[in-house]
């Protein structure tokens, strides 16, 4: 069947803005910034030889993490050479200038942002034999990369008993970050008094989401998500997406299981100033032996939460089981429809299923989330394949003293 079209949209815009360039059929209207008279935007779909993506969470850090792309371009014209004054691009090519990568669903026709950020570096490969294309490699980090650059200390208008998602949108107005690139929740967690030491933007909005026990990202339309713990931690809503290795579902190219204790805490450490908690486990601490999370510089304003923090850690990690910690999708399958919109369309936090058969005509059935996304894509030789890490969702939720946290099901923190 035909792989999804992409389309690579760079805009060369005068000076460093925030946001994508909306252009008509391809931006989104609320979110993106129209471009000014000056600003040059280029398709350079046509010229893509092969197309990297990678987004999603550190299973070990429990972060989310940068977004990354690389795509390499095919220049038989010289265009992108920076020196090349007859160049359309000549004094554009230059750091930061934004790209956003989308790809068109053959069946339902829908176009799906895959990625969108800023160019880092720009990387030359010169032909070496008769009938090779000189080809120029893009770079390119999400948002997540604009907000480490910049440094906050003292936060206007952040005063202590404010709760983590207002803080959280005072400290995008401080970098001055477009309202319309955001999408914040109020937060559920009262908060200590700004922090006045020099720390980058983005370990400041990090700490917020650590002390929610909730998630800060970057998505694929570029606005910076900051999403409270009554989405990472309650149960999963909706039918989940079902991939099987025979029967009913969709068909997926290979999927990761393991059994180990790397994600197991049966002990946490909150520290929040002068605050701090620890609750343990001890039948998990028979069990496993000791497994310790140290949580520092958290911004909880109370013991109380302090300790709620840590025992819903806790409740969370303290047992493992079998789990799935990535499913791959190789959109060259035949038939493959529904694997197709599945790999444009999942995205953090969306439920799926994944089954695989045993011998001793046994299986495994996970229910999942998931919580990463990467596209490898190959013109050259055709391929597309998609990689989705997981997690194991909140599989319910319950109250410590007024407020509500989550069960992770045997997995990590949603952060």
């Amino acid at each position: 069947m035909a792989l999804p079209a992409v389309k690579v949209t760079i805009n060369f815009s005068t000076g460093a803005s925030f946001g994508q360039a909306f252009i008509i059929g391809t931006g989104l209207l609320g979110q993106d910034v129209l471009a000014d008279s000056t600003a040059v935007i280029v398709d350079v779909s046509s010229q893509v030889q092969n197309i990297n993506t990678t987004r999603g969470r550190n299973i070990l850090t429990e972060q989310f993490q940068t977004g990354t792309a690389t795509v390499v371009l095919a220049d038989e014209t010289g265009n992108f050479n920076p020196q090349n004054t007859s160049s359309p691009f000549f004094g554009l090519l230059l750091p930061l200038r934004k790209v956003q990568i989308a790809a068109n669903d053959p069946t339902t026709g829908v176009t799906t942002n895959i990625f969108s950020g800023y160019i880092t570096a720009y990387d030359y490969r010169q032909s070496q034999f008769v009938g090779e294309v000189s080809t120029t490699t893009l770079t390119a980090l999400d948002a997540t990369q604009l907000l480490t650059l910049a440094t906050v200390s003292t936060v206007t208008g952040a005063v202590a008993g404010e709760t983590t998602g207002v803080r959280f949108g005072r400290i995008l107005d401080q970098v001055g970050w477009p309202s319309g690139l955001r999408d914040v929740d109020t937060g559920l967690t009262t908060v200590q008094a700004n922090p006045t030491n020099a720390r980058t933007a983005t370990s400041a909005l990090a700490q917020l989401a650590l002390t929610e026990f909730g998630a800060f990202y970057v998505d694929v339309d570029g606005a910076v998500v900051f999403q409270d713990r009554l989405l990472t931690s309650t149960s999963v809503a909706g039918t989940p997406t079902a991939f099987v290795d025979s029967g009913a579902g969709i068909r997926y190219y290979n999927a990761e299981f393991k059994l180990d204790d790397s994600q197991i805490f049966n002990q946490a450490n909150v520290t929040a100033g002068a605050i701090s908690a620890t609750y343990k486990d001890q039948t998990s601490v028979d069990q496993y032996f000791l497994h310790t999370y140290d949580a520092t510089s958290l911004l909880m304003d109370t013991a109380t939460n302090a300790d709620n923090w840590a025992r819903a850690m806790v409740a969370s990690r303290k047992d493992t089981s079998i789990r799935c910690d990535s499913i791959t999708l190789n959109l060259n399958t035949p038939d493959y429809t529904a694997g197709v919109t599945a790999a444009l369309t999942l995205d953090y936090f969306d439920p799926i299923t994944v089954t695989q058969t045993q011998p001793g005509s046994s299986s495994i059935t996970k229910t999942l989330q998931v919580f990463g996304v990467a596209h490898s894509i190959n013109y050259l030789n055709g391929s597309w394949f998609t990689r989705f890490t997981t997690a194991e969702p909140i599989i319910d939720s319950f109250i410590i003293g007024n407020s509500q946290y989550g069960i992770l099901g045997q997995s990590v923190l949603s952060y």
